[in-house]
This record gives C-alpha cells, sequence and structure tokens, in this order.
C-alpha cells in the first residue's frame, strides 16, 4: 500500500509541476523518475527485479528490438527504448533537412506555386502542415511554417495570426494519421507493436476525413480577415524566392533522398520486419555520415530535453505499472462502463481530449496504455480499437488550448516574438470548436467502422 501512495503521489507531483511550467520539464521527470527508483522501488517495494523491469535495458539487446519479421511480441513495461531511438533518429535528420534549407524551400516553393495569393496560401500551408506533420514532429513542422508565415504576412501585409493558428491545429491532426507523426503515437506503435500502415489505415481515415471538415472550417472562421492584403512589392517578393533558401545544392538533394528512404522504410517496416528502432538508429547514422563537417552542429541542435523527459516519464510511469496502480484504473473504467463497449470509447476519447487540452498529451497516453491493455483483457474489448480511440483522444485534445500541445506553446511563441502575440481568448475561440468537432468525428467514425 505504501509502494502505491508514494507511486501515485510522485506521479501527480510530476504532473504538478509539468503544468505549472516552472520547471524545465526534463528536469521535472528525471526527478520523479530518481525519486520512483529511491523511494518506490527501493524504500517501499525493496524489489531489484522492479527497477530492472522498468529499466529495461535487456530489451534492446534482443532480435525482436531490431527485426521482427513475423514475430508479434509482447511490450515489456519501462522505458520505451524504441520511442527514445526513434524519435532521436528522426530528430537528426530533420535537423540536417533544416540546415540544408528544406522546408524554407518547400514553404516558398509554395507560396510562389499560388502566385502569392493570401487564400491560397492560407488553404495549401494548412494542408501542408498536415502532411509534413504525418511524418515529422508537429513541433519542427510549425517551428519553420510559422516563420515563413510571418515573413510572407509582412510583404503581403496580412495578419498572420489566423495562418498560424489554422497551421497549428493541422500540424496536430496530422500528427494523428501516422504512428511517427506525433510522440503519443510513437510511444502507443512501439509499446503495442502497430505498424505504420495500422496507424495510416485506422486514425489516418479519420484524420484526412477531419481534414476537410477543419479546412472549410478555418476558411469561413478567417477569409474575411485574410481577404484584405495589398501587395505591390514584387521587389521583395523576389527576395525570397525559393532557390535562395537552398544552402548548399548537395546537401539538399542527400537530405531530400534520406526523407524519402525514411518515409518507404516507415510504410513498409511492417512486411520488411525491421523495427522503428533500427529505422530512427539507421537514418541517424546515415544523416550523420552524409553530413560531413556539419554534423556537429546538427547533433548540437537536436532536442536532447525532450530525449531525457521521456526517460523520466517512463520511469514515473514504470512505478504506477509495478505497484498496480494502472490495473485499478483500468478496473474503474471498466466498471462505469459496465463492459459496454461503446461506453468505453466515449470515456477514453473525451477524458483523454480534455485532460490533454491541459497538461501534456505525452505522459497522459504514456500512462493510459498500460490501462487500455488491462481493459482490453478483463473485458474482452478489442485493444486495437481502443488504441485508436486513445491516439485521436490525445492527439486531438492537445489542440484546444495554448498550452495543449508543444507545437501550440512554439508557434505562439513565435508568433509572440514577432509582435504577433495571440491571447487565452483569441485561441480559443476557434481551437476549441475546431477540437470538438475533431474528436465528434473521430468517435461516430469509430463506432460505425468497429461496432
Amino acid at each position: 500500500m505504501i509502494a502505491k501512495i508514494l507511486a501515485v503521489a510522485i506521479f501527480i507531483i510530476m504532473f504538478a509541476l509539468i503544468i505549472t511550467d516552472k520547471f524545465e520539464r526534463h528536469i521535472v521527470t528525471l526527478i520523479c523518475g530518481l525519486a520512483t527508483i529511491v523511494m518506490v522501488f527501493g524504500i517501499a517495494m525493496h524489489s531489484m527485479t522492479a527497477f530492472l523491469d522498468t529499466l529495461n535495458i535487456g530489451n534492446i539487446i534482443t532480435t525482436g528490438f531490431w527485426y521482427e519479421r513475423g514475430v508479434v511480441n509482447e511490450s515489456t513495461s519501462g522505458i520505451n527504448w524504441a520511442t527514445i531511438l526513434f524519435l532521436a533518429g528522426m530528430m537528426i535528420m530533420v535537423e540536417g533537412m533544416a540546415k540544408a534549407g528544406f522546408f524554407r524551400w518547400l514553404c516558398m516553393t509554395i507560396a510562389k506555386v499560388v502566385r502569392y495569393k493570401v487564400i491560397p496560401i492560407f488553404l495549401t500551408f494548412m494542408v501542408m502542415s498536415f502532411v509534413l506533420a504525418m511524418f515529422i514532429d508537429s513541433i519542427t513542422v510549425i517551428l519553420f511554417l510559422a516563420a515563413v508565415t510571418i515573413e510572407l504576412a509582412q510583404l503581403l501585409r496580412f495578419n498572420p495570426i489566423p495562418m498560424i493558428l489554422s497551421e497549428i491545429f493541422c500540424a496536430n491532426l496530422g500528427g494523428s494519421a501516422t504512428m511517427c507523426g506525433d510522440p503519443p503515437n510513437i510511444i502507443i506503435g512501439t509499446s503495442l507493436r502497430y505498424s505504420f500502415t495500422d496507424f495510416i489505415s485506422n486514425t489516418g481515415i479519420i484524420a484526412v476525413i477531419s481534414l476537410i471538415v477543419i479546412v472549410v472550417f478555418f476558411f469561413f472562421s478567417y477569409r474575411k480577415e485574410l481577404s484584405c492584403s495589398n501587395v505591390t512589392d514584387v521587389e521583395s517578393l523576389e527576395k525570397v524566392s525559393p532557390k535562395s533558401a537552398i544552402k548548399d545544392r548537395k546537401s539538399f538533394i542527400i537530405s531530400c533522398i534520406i526523407f524519402f528512404c525514411a518515409v518507404v522504410m516507415l510504410i513498409t517496416h511492417a512486411e520488411t520486419g525491421l523495427t522503428v528502432a533500427f529505422i530512427g538508429v539507421f537514418i541517424a547514422i546515415v544523416t550523420m555520415i552524409t553530413a560531413g563537417k556539419a554534423v556537429v552542429d546538427i547533433l548540437k541542435a537536436v532536442d536532447y530535453k525532450t530525449i531525457l523527459f521521456f526517460i523520466g516519464l517512463f520511469l514515473v510511469v514504470g512505478g504506477l505499472e509495478q505497484t498496480g496502480i494502472l490495473e485499478l484504473v483500468a478496473e474503474f473504467i471498466g466498471k462505469i462502463s459496465g463492459g459496454n463497449m461503446m461506453v468505453m470509447i466515449a470515456i477514453i476519447i473525451w477524458v483523454s481530449a480534455v485532460a490533454s487540452a491541459f497538461v501534456d498529451n505525452i505522459p497522459f497516453a504514456a500512462t493510459m496504455i498500460p490501462v487500455i491493455k488491462t481493459l482490453a483483457a478483463t473485458t474482452g474489448a478489442d485493444l486495437s480499437v481502443l488504441a485508436w480511440t486513445l491516439a485521436m483522444g490525445t492527439d486531438i485534445g492537445g489542440s484546444a488550448t495554448p498550452i495543449g500541445a508543444s507545437a501550440n506553446v512554439v508557434g505562439t511563441s513565435i508568433a509572440a516574438r514577432e509582435g504577433y502575440p495571440i491571447s487565452w481568448k483569441r485561441y480559443c475561440k476557434v481551437a476549441v470548436p475546431a477540437t470538438f468537432i475533431v474528436i465528434l468525428i473521430s468517435m461516430v467514425s469509430i463506432y460505425v467502422r468497429y461496432l
């Protein structure tokens, strides 16, 4: 009982500190992870086995961690090293692409294709945000899109806030479509052994349907505001020529090839048997080898804080799992729903959405995975259906508020830094109803397709 109380207390403290945002997230989770090891596994449980199971180092040296052709292993508890390695590998690849000017070139090319007309840019940037976020972390997508949007806004003389808000929402929506698009999906996919194809044929379909509705929704919400622009300075537009974004032609071509290879490997990994851990490490090695002298700058730019954040988070969640707390949560949800699948889906998707609107969706998703596994085992519910429900709830729920997802924080911060502050009222006025619409579409789609 003492171990359970300590595990819950540490988890609550971690969440509270993350919400207050007074300390850096990775420091909070690492300290709470250390507290879990010492107080829960050591003092309360006196269990070296619980500690080793949570640390999960041995899983890395197994063949199934790197290659699992024809084998579906049960996921192990504790630190999900597959998620860590895949995320780190993709970060290195993205930094290489950014250094070569890929993202800026893409944005400027699209703007030129639509002849720098504001409404077409608005619509195409939403779709581009969605598509890029399917394969690249949404934080990176918004980082570059927001910066280019503000630059175009100053040249085309329109308010960039509506466009940035729509890009943020579509990036989160695009992230829900694939296994590698959003951190919660990476955790769900690696923990439950779902492939890229599994996600895109389930959450991907829901996301595409939602995108169509959302593009229409944002268009009617902002069309009047964006229709007032006056383009007269043609020379200024020539300065943002797509070619000027390419810093090194050779590096640009190499980064495009690496990105293409990564996408192909992800799409086919269920058939080839190569795990996402292998893909992440392979892509990182190839990027570093081809980067030459720039490898030092690429490695310096990698977001190590996020990686440390994940490690600490998995340790804390491991404490809840080892003490049986997550089994109690699953039993509670099962009891409330009475084993009714429709009620279970409604509870998971709406609780996930509301929770993710105010707290980071990554720790919430990591906490809920063992819960839905237990629910499936005890009630006979289809685990895959619960997984897609959890993915949509956590991915989309975070779009509702400025602090619900990392992409939201990055996008609003860039806007404020450039002189376009976005208040909570301005953000939520459109984001909350848009989130409600997508969650409703997701729930109905799950009911229609799986029940």
